[in-house]
């Protein structure tokens, strides 16, 4: 897509697509996230996706300007998924788990748009509303408004990091996933403790849990040592 851009009281397409399907900002951005995860980011091009639509290529742009446009949709769209399957009790550290367990396995159900999207930032709609919430969260469970951002900030990037690392491991085919897994038990596991004590003292170990994502751990190691802050009383102290 180019830079063209149409009014917006203008985009609205009222006429069904040679498919018979009228036109919308979310059949566009559901048939491009379809066609990210089948063919990768060449499925962002108006011909691609005017195929798919059964329109007019030139069509889209009554909606989004160019791809990135488009992309930067897609991500806000990941974002509203997960605000809508979730909800919040109260329990700030609870409400937090949840939320980022949700968030990883939204990445995880559209692996080549999470890695595409991960390092974006929308300013959009569901975007905005994510920062409002989990800002929220953190404000109303007692955290001085410098010590919520920074830990906003490591929730969300934590996320968005461990999204991204297990979408592509996950896009791999399955015998290369399972040929790297295994290395951890044909190799780690075979070196000798004279040489590598470390390695073979807690081998069982590493052959169990490299097969998985630490995204939990981590998550846990966050939220614990956020809650360790907040009972010893610490505040925002130089964050201005």
């Amino acid at each position: 897509m180019s830079e063209r851009v149409v009014p917006p009281d203008a985009r609205r397409r009222r006429r069904p697509t040679k498919q018979g399907v009228v036109l919308s900002e979310e059949l566009i951005i559901e048939t491009a996230l379809r066609l990210i995860e089948e063919h990768g980011t060449d499925a962002l091009s108006v011909r691609r996706l005017g195929h798919a639509l059964g329109a007019d290529p030139s069509s889209l742009y009554r909606y989004f300007r160019h791809t990135d446009d488009l992309m930067l949709a897609i991500a806000d769209e990941l974002i509203g998924r997960t605000l809508r399957s979730w909800r919040p009790t109260g329990d700030w550290r609870a409400d937090l788990w949840d939320l980022g367990l949700r968030m990883h396995a939204g990445a995880l159900a559209h692996p080549r748009a999470a890695v595409l999207s991960a390092y974006r930032v929308t300013g959009r709609l569901h975007e905005i509303q994510a920062v409002e919430t989990i800002l929220g969260v953190l404000r109303d469970a007692g955290f001085p408004d410098g010590e919520a951002v920074r830990i906003y900030h490591a929730f969300v990037d934590q996320n968005l990091a461990f999204g991204a690392l297990d979408s592509a491991n996950s896009a791999l085919p399955r015998a290369a996933r399972e040929a790297e897994a295994d290395v951890w038990r044909d190799t780690y596991a075979r070196l000798p403790a004279d040489t590598h004590p470390h390695i073979a003292a807690t081998a069982r170990h590493l052959a169990h849990s490299m097969r998985h994502s630490s995204y939990p751990a981590a998550l846990d190691l966050l939220l614990s040592a956020a809650a360790a802050r907040l009972e010893n009383g610490r505040g925002d102290a130089g964050a201005d």
